[in-house]
């Protein structure tokens, strides 16, 4: 920094000059051409203030030893003592003192006067600027400590710059030491973390040497160190950290060193495994080959003893399994062969006491029903011991172990199946589907799986391992004989309904009706009374009783429908419900013309006959559709009297098949719904074939008197009402004979309608239709009879 230049120096004060003569102001004069500033004023008024009490000048002082003539002031002394002259000393004190302006010499001549007033009046001038003087050496002196103080000020600001040039030297080395440092210190903190970094990556290749030593030193007692399933736990890990960071030098060697491991420890645990397991089944064998070896001591050997094992065996395993499910081309097999030696162990040490129990139920002469639920009941529990001792074990390979159950099962099936297979009972069939269905609805509550934590090098051994083998579904054991059942009911199903409805040739007591309706409604004695037959639940119905008056086909086809209905599929129940219902059909059909052709007087009980069992299969039929079997059945349109309503209703034919559901009678595509179309035509035609015959006995002669008439008109002779037959009183005759007729007739028409029918509203719509019928020929007999004699009949009125 360069150094400040130097304020230039003050000029001296300069020096009085000699006075001379001014002009004569006044003060107000001086104030008006020279006023003064508030400042200023202050400043006269300080000065005035100070010059007050000022004291007498030096030269005014005694002097005996002054010379007489006046000289130039003394100006040495204190400044603040100069002031104006003072009066010159009067002549009474001249004695004590001579003062410097008085002559020394009395004044002789002009130019001695003029000499001393001009050195007075040089004196009172001088006195006058005194103060000024005063004031101008007070600055003067001021300026000059100024000037001091303004050298020290360049002095010490050239020290404090030099300061400061060395403070920022100081400042910018303490910088860069700085950066340096923290440089440093990051390319330490770079170095510490590559270090961790080789020294993480190194542990997974240096694991390689500590599995190597530990798998070399065999024995039985290796897998059961602790150290053992952490060092697999760490290959494992190995293995995985590998696989993703194959471009690590040497990374493939040590993969491939590292899979040698794994399945050198997997083989390990393999051998130890299998070896455990044999020394324990052959001691199991021995000790159950002693005699008098009872049931609870069969049970603690073959299930208590290997429970006391899994605490040992079952970690190990579960390795296995765990390393089997992530490396299967490795380490499968060795599991297959662990399931496989446990599975020939446990084969063979309950096939003895199996083939024991299953000779005990003497299949050969056992009755197929008891059989069959003690056997399966047997099954059952041994499978769910072996599962839950399976799964104490393992915790994979559900597959072989069905495999082995279904194996066991089998010892079982052999002996039952061709029971099955040649039971001629239905009954007997329904009941053995009954008891598989509920052993098979009554599995074992599954258990809750957890999903696994992620591995690392960190191994928590106490954590319980998650159970995945969920339940045993038993229904996976009895299925296969519930099908052979099933299969064998739906075949014997057929046979029945071919034999029993296809093929039945009615007895001739089967065709008494209606005796057998009139003998239905006798009084049963208490010897008499039969228990009901038990049903399915969906032929529950208050219009289905009285089976015993029914005909024996459509007896048998309920009781057949009702056997499959719980025990078939719905889709196999439909075909074979349809296959039934058409054949019963077909075969009421028939009975009803055979029932007619027994006399000419049966032609109505053939029609009732044939109205009163296609209305009972109408209503089994519309319970056919598949429901749950906790639902109540329903009547597809209501019952009885809805069903003959909707078919005795005279538009059915006028309508679409679209709006024809809405009548009780669909038309669709299903078997079952074609079904019951076919029953609503056979059934709508005999309906038609009661109504006609019952209308045509009261109404016959007017049709024939009606008809003659006609043929008459049409043939155009003459003179209609001349004719012996054509007379009025022939046609009230024929009135009368009418009305008698519907009296006698109509009543014993509703008497037999009520026998075969039993329900009095079913009745009332047939016997409404009889009317109708009835008045409808009447009233085309008396349209004819008012046009022939002038409305002679009108007076005439039908009775009812």
């Amino acid at each position: 920094m360069s150094k400040a230049p130097a304020p230039p120096r003050r000029a001296g004060i300069p020096a009085a000059s000699t006075p001379r003569p001014k002009a004569q102001f006044t003060i107000e004069e001086w104030e008006a051409k020279a006023p003064l500033s508030d400042l200023a004023l202050k400043s006269v008024a300080a000065v005035k203030a100070a010059s007050e009490d000022t004291p007498l000048p030096l030269k005014f002082s005694v002097d005996e030893d002054e010379s007489s003539r006046p000289s130039t002031p003394n100006l040495r002394g204190k400044i603040g003592s100069v002031s104006r002259p003072s009066t010159p000393v009067p002549a009474s004190t001249r004695q004590f003192a001579s003062h410097a302006l008085h002559p020394k010499q009395p004044v002789q001549t002009p130019q001695q006067f003029y000499d001393w007033v001009a050195q007075i009046d040089r004196s009172v001038a001088h006195s006058q600027e005194a103060h000024f003087r005063a004031h101008v050496a007070v600055v003067s002196e001021h300026l000059n400590t100024a000037d001091t103080l303004i050298e020290r000020i360049d002095e010490v600001d050239l020290e404090v710059g030099g300061l400061l040039e060395g403070w920022r030297s100081v400042e910018e080395g303490g910088k860069n030491l700085k950066d340096a440092c923290e440089r440093l210190l990051e390319e330490r903190d770079r170095l510490l973390e590559l270090t961790e970094e080789i020294e993480t990556r190194l542990e997974y290749f240096q694991e390689l040497e500590h599995a190597t030593r530990m798998l070399n030193h065999p024995g039985e007692s290796l897998v059961l160190q602790t150290d053992f399933l952490y060092m697999v736990e760490r290959v494992d890990v190995c293995i995985d950290y590998l696989k993703a960071h194959r471009y690590y030098r040497e990374a493939e060697i040590y993969l491939l060193r590292f899979q040698q491991c794994m399945t050198r420890a997997m083989t390990l645990i393999r051998m130890f495994f299998v070896g455990s397991l044999r020394a324990l089944t052959a001691d199991v064998s021995r000790r159950l080959s002693e005699k008098d070896v009872s049931s609870t001591a069969q049970m603690h050997l073959l299930y208590t003893r290997f429970r006391s094992v899994t605490s040992q065996l079952s970690p190990l395993l579960s390795e296995l399994e765990r390393r089997a499910e992530a490396h299967p081309d490795d380490l499968s097999a060795l599991l297959s062969e662990c399931h496989s030696a446990y599975f020939a162990a446990r084969k063979n040490l309950l096939v003895g006491r199996l083939m024991e129990e299953i000779r005990g139920l003497d299949p050969a002469h056992t009755e197929l029903v008891e059989l069959t639920n003690a056997g399966c009941s047997y099954l059952k529990h041994l499978c769910t011991d072996e599962f839950n001792l399976y799964r104490e074990f393992f915790n994979s390979g559900e597959d072989q172990l069905y495999i082995y159950l279904e194996n066991l099962c089998d010892h079982l099936y052999d002996d039952l199946r061709p029971r099955i297979l040649h039971e001629t009972r239905l009954t007997t069939l329904c009941e053995v589907c009954t008891v598989l269905q509920a052993l098979m609805v009554l599995d074992v509550a599954e258990i809750p799986e957890e999903p696994s934590d992620e591995g690392n090098l960190i191994v928590d051994f106490d954590k319980q391992k998650p159970k995945g083998l969920g339940q045993l579904h038993i229904s996976h054991l009895l299925q296969m004989v519930l099908q052979d059942a099933q299969t064998r009911l739906f075949f014997k199903a057929q046979s029945v309904i071919q034999a029993d409805i296809r093929y039945y040739t009615p007895k001739p007591e089967d065709l008494a009706y209606p005796d057998k309706l009139v003998d239905a409604r006798k009084p049963v004695s208490q010897h008499e009374i039969k228990e009901k037959d038990s049903v399915s639940q969906l032929f529950q119905l208050p219009s289905l009783d009285k089976k015993e008056t029914w005909f024996p086909t459509l007896q048998k086809t309920v009781w057949v429908l009702s056997q499959l209905h719980d025990f078939v599929k719905p889709a196999i129940f439909e075909d074979i419900a349809h296959e039934a219902v058409s054949l019963c059909r077909q075969s009421l059909v028939t009975s009803s013309n055979l029932v007619e052709q027994r006399s000419s007087t049966n032609m109505l009980d053939g029609q009732l006959f044939l109205v009163r069992h296609l209305l009972i299969l109408k209503e089994v039929a519309n319970n056919l559709d598949y429901t749950p079997k906790d639902a109540e059945p329903k009547s597809e349109i209501g019952g009885m009297t809805d069903t003959l309503a909707s078919v005795l209703n005279r538009t059915t034919a006028l309508l679409p098949d679209a709006l024809f559901a809405s009548l009780g009678m669909p038309r669709g595509h299903d078997t079952l719904s074609d079904s019951r179309h076919d029953i609503d035509q056979d059934l709508k035609r005999a309906c038609q074939g009661v109504i006609s015959f019952c209308a045509r006995l009261p109404c016959e002669p007017l049709r024939e008197w009606v008809d003659r008439v006609r043929a008459f008109n049409d043939a155009r002779a003459p003179l209609l009402t001349e004719q012996e037959w054509a007379k009025q009183a022939v046609a009230e005759n024929l009135h009368q004979i009418f009305v008698e007729a519907c009296e006698r007739d109509l009543r014993s028409f509703v008497t037999k309608l009520r026998l075969y029918l039993e329900d009095d509203r079913t009745v009332s719509v047939l016997v409404t239709h009889i009317e109708e019928a009835i008045i409808d020929d009447y009233l085309k007999f008396q349209n004819v009879a008012w046009n022939m004699y002038a409305g002679a009949m009108k007076t005439v009125s039908i009775c009812n």
